[in-house]
């Protein structure tokens, strides 16, 4: 939370300090709303998830906004809100589009897997591959993967078990980090493609990862809905 304006490069610095997938920092606007910018350890990002949610859950529980309110952010994606559902969060962000490619053999190759579909999105591209085993499988070279044109790389298939609708993995090399645990912002895309093969508007589904997580996913046009949940871990005073 910060109390005035700050330096791109200071954000960075701090963001590199605390060696997360992302760094939030949130300041109050003149209208009301909060201006939200995400940093990974190397660079400014577009959009994200779960900083997003982490943002407004301690907006909540600080008291800078009511319980009932919305917390309405100002971002690099545009006008972002988010709103309390009892124990979860729910994010409005923008629908993510992807359009197929022809041949990807050297980003197949970089992740591992075997392609069932490969399409681009304008943060990399998406990944869907035969069955759940072989997204869970995937052992990417990361030096390879890192040159490969796009900083978020979707692997993704139809879940193997009746709770989820599919699952995936998220890796983004070029942004510092090779395995991001959860990513709502790669669901913007995942839920519109998703919808295009089952014709379905709401999912549930897993993130794969060692760590692994479960977003509500809820397709609306050219929005998405997303669902998660937060918990404050820690709480502290940064003194620079």
């Amino acid at each position: 939370l910060l109390s005035g304006d700050r330096e791109a490069e200071w954000m960075q610095n701090v963001a590199a300090e605390m060696n997360v997938s992302e760094t939030a920092f949130v300041r109050r606007r003149a209208d009301g709303s909060f201006e939200l910018r995400w940093f990974t350890p190397l660079c400014e990002v577009d959009l994200c998830g779960h900083a997003t949610l982490a943002a407004a859950h301690v907006l909540w529980e600080s008291g800078l906004l009511d319980s009932g309110e919305t917390a309405q952010f100002t971002t690099r994606s545009g006008p972002l809100n988010a709103v309390r559902l009892d124990d979860w969060i729910r994010l409005d962000f923008p629908a993510v589009a992807a359009e197929p490619v022809k041949s990807a053999k050297a980003l197949e190759r970089a992740l591992g897997v075997e392609a069932v579909a490969v399409l681009k999105h304008q943060f990399g591209t998406l990944v869907e591959t035969g069955t759940a085993d072989m997204v869970r499988g995937a052992a990417p070279k990361f030096p390879a993967l890192a040159k490969v044109s796009g900083d978020m790389h979707i692997v993704t298939a139809a879940s193997d078990v009746p709770e989820y609708d599919f699952v995936s993995r998220v890796f983004c090399p070029r942004l510092g980090i090779d395995e991001d645990p959860v990513t709502g912002s790669a669901h913007c895309c995942l839920g519109p493609y998703w919808k295009s093969k089952t014709g379905k508007d709401d999912f549930t589904a897993l993130q794969v990862s060692s760590r692994g997580g479960v977003v509500v996913v809820r397709v609306r046009g050219e929005r998405v809905e997303l669902e998660g949940q937060a918990v404050t871990v820690i709480r502290g005073e940064l003194v620079d």
